[in-house]
């Protein structure tokens, strides 16, 4: 079963500006991620992204894997955090990808 993804009528991947975000991991290290796409689900607010990757001809060369990460917030603001629950990750991977294939046109 092949995917085929059409991109949106008036929009050129020239005219593409990402949504990026740097994020630091427990060990220091700062990795730049592209934002797919943000939701709300059951009161929790998530985010889409996959690792960034400059040279867009590259994307396709790439196994790009899609991470879900929750908004969540504490006394010094918001940040991001892992899903652990596997339930609560397989219902917003759901939702993501239906939200996906209709936004990007994705036909299987």
């Amino acid at each position: 079963m092949s995917e085929e993804i059409k991109v949106p009528a008036g929009e050129e991947m020239e005219d593409y500006t990402p949504d990026l975000m740097t994020l630091e991991d427990e060990e220091g290290n700062e990795h730049t991620f592209e934002v797919i796409d943000a939701a709300d689900f059951k009161d929790e607010r998530y985010m889409a992204v996959v690792p960034y990757v400059e040279d867009p001809s590259k994307m396709l060369e790439e196994d790009m894997e899609l991470i879900i990460m929750k908004v969540a917030e504490d006394d010094e603001g918001e940040y991001l955090d892992i899903v652990d629950d596997d339930n609560e990750l397989y219902e917003v991977s759901e939702m993501f990808a239906q939200r996906l294939k209709d936004l990007y046109d994705i036909e299987n």
